[in-house]
C-alpha cells in the first residue's frame, strides 16, 4: 500500500467553494463551513476525495484539526 501526505490550506467560511494545487501535495481548500464542530474539516475531506478521485475512507487527518494548515494522509492500493 502507498501512503500520500499532503497539506492543506484550509479557508473556511468562504464564499466558493474549490480545490486549488498550489504545488505538488500541497493544496489550498476553501469551503462554506464554519470551523467549528469540524464541519470544516469533514467538508475538506470530501472536497479532497472528489478531487483526488479517492474514497473517504481513504483519506485520514493526522495533524491541524484546529490550524488552517492540515496534513492529511492518503493510503492507495
Amino acid at each position: 500500500m502507498i501512503m500520500i501526505v499532503i497539506h492543506v490550506k484550509a479557508k473556511p467560511k468562504a464564499s466558493k467553494e474549490y480545490v486549488k494545487e498550489l504545488s505538488p501535495n500541497f493544496y489550498e481548500v476553501a469551503v462554506k463551513e464554519p470551523p467549528e464542530d469540524g464541519k470544516a474539516n469533514e467538508r475538506i475531506l470530501e472536497l479532497l476525495s472528489k478531487h483526488l478521485k479517492v474514497p473517504k475512507s481513504r483519506i485520514k487527518l493526522l495533524r491541524g484539526t484546529s490550524s488552517r494548515i492540515k496534513v492529511f494522509c492518503i493510503s492507495q492500493l
